[in-house]
């Protein structure tokens, strides 16, 4: 029997529940959602404009052909990586982190704690920084007061949002979504009026240069760290296909369109970011509109994540404390220009961070999807099996970034999983009774 399926009821001889989200302990069943609310919140999760950036690299690199097989096979990798992590996250009903102390050992996914809990600081930091530099482009301000209080304001909203847990982010995202993607596709359409239609777009011609497999890898890179982080949501869903074609709605149709109205935009207008695209079009309103509702649930969402690491890192049953402190550091951060730093340093910790994914999956699969991961099972404090697994899976994809060879994500994750599957299937990983 798997955690999530004991029959645990409110008030029924269990210890009171401290945090309703269930940061350290299993979702039970009477707390999980419906499949439109996880698919809401994980769409949300991904109709993310920086994203767009990402596509306007894309966009600047291929012709339209290219460009959309590009963007269909990096997004299969992306969604089948973290729709199996969301299947898992359904199953046990637990978040990545608490998970890994399963995998690595009880003070092994420590590791897996501050790795993600840290990138998604920083990141935090970096989105807080950019809210404030692009308010401050729109009104023109040069009062380096005004643009910090903006970023104050905003995150003080989004520590709240991540405070009140799935239900604030749910709300968030069930409003803000619908109007970004609205915006998108009414920018889309100009962009295609601009070039005279799909023909125009197709006859438009790259003016960059960049191979199959670092495009690919960017498409893959735009979300893989984040969605090592899916069950973190995914653990509230009442099934594992639920979980799962969630995942795909969010990681490979929403991150596919944000990668796409990015590449249009810049094939277009010469601009990925579809914020500054709205600028440029006189619609300084609507382009503020764009970034606080998608930043606003984005950001909610990334303290939620590292609120939860924080919990796990410290054995402690709420994550309130941790995404408040989190906020100000990350809000700390923005205030000294993180945004203008931090950049190469999230791309290198999106090397290191899937094979920590790749790692979960391979374990579970081999070891725990029969019995599920019983609660209070004796752990070892060091998995080293599984440990050499990550840091070889790590290593190899930390080499291929540095040759440029394949795509570092895939290489990761695979050799993580596979390797990990491995020496479970072998009995190096004897469950300890």
């Amino acid at each position: 029997m798997t955690l999530s399926e004991r029959p645990v009821q409110p008030g029924a001889g269990s210890a009171p529940v401290v945090d309703p989200d269930y940061p350290v302990t299993p979702v039970p069943a009477y707390a999980r959602k419906s499949f439109v609310s996880l698919a809401i919140v994980l769409l949300g999760f991904t109709v993310f404009t920086p994203t767009m950036l990402a596509g306007a690299q894309l966009g600047s690199a291929f012709a339209l052909g290219d460009l959309l097989r590009v963007i269909l096979l990096g997004s299969l990798i992306l969604g089948t990586y973290v729709a199996l992590l969301g299947w898992i996250g359904a199953h046990t009903g637990l978040t990545t982190v608490v998970m890994a102390r399963y995998v690595l050992g009880n003070r092994g996914s420590k590791l897996g704690s501050l790795l993600l809990g840290g990138t998604q600081i920083g990141w935090y930091g970096v989105v807080i920084g950019t809210i404030g530099d692009l308010t401050a482009q729109a009104f023109s301000w040069e009062s380096d007061l005004a643009k910090a209080a903006v970023m104050i304001v905003t995150s003080v909203l989004m520590c709240l949002t991540a405070c009140y847990g799935y239900r604030g982010m749910y709300w968030v995202s069930a409003i803000s979504t619908p109007l970004i993607l609205i915006l998108a596709f009414w920018v889309l359409f100009r962009s295609l009026d601009e070039v005279g239609g799909w023909s125009g777009l197709a006859d438009v011609e790259p003016n960059g240069s960049m191979t199959m497999a670092v495009a690919i890898t960017t498409v893959v890179g735009t979300f893989v760290s984040a969605g090592t982080q899916a069950p973190n949501w995914t653990r509230f869903a009442r099934t594992g296909n639920q979980a799962l074609l969630a995942c795909v709605i969010g990681f490979l149709i929403g991150n596919g369109l944000m990668i796409f109205f990015g590449a249009t935009g810049a094939m277009t207008f010469g601009q990925g970011d579809f914020v500054l695209v709205l600028y440029d079009l006189g619609l300084v309103t609507w382009g503020l509109v764009l970034l606080f509702g998608n930043l606003w649930k984005s950001n909610a969402d990334t303290a939620y994540a590292f609120g939860v690491a924080g919990a796990e890192l410290f054995e402690k049953p709420t994550k309130t404390p941790f995404v408040i402190g989190g906020s100000v550091i990350g809000t700390v951060l923005a205030l000294a220009g993180v945004q203008n730093h931090l950049v190469d340093y999230l791309v290198l910790l999106g090397v290191f961070i899937p094979p920590l994914g790749g790692v979960v999956i391979g374990d579970y699969l081999a070891r725990w999807r029969r019995g599920g991961m019983p609660e209070g099972e004796r752990l070892p404090a060091l998995n080293l099996p599984n440990l050499t697994v990550y840091a070889v899976a790590s290593g190899a994809a930390w080499i291929a970034k540095e040759t440029e060879f394949g795509v570092p994500p895939v290489i990761g994750v695979l050799l993580a999983a596979f390797g990990s599957y491995a020496v479970g299937r072998a009995g190096l990983n004897r469950r300890l009774s």
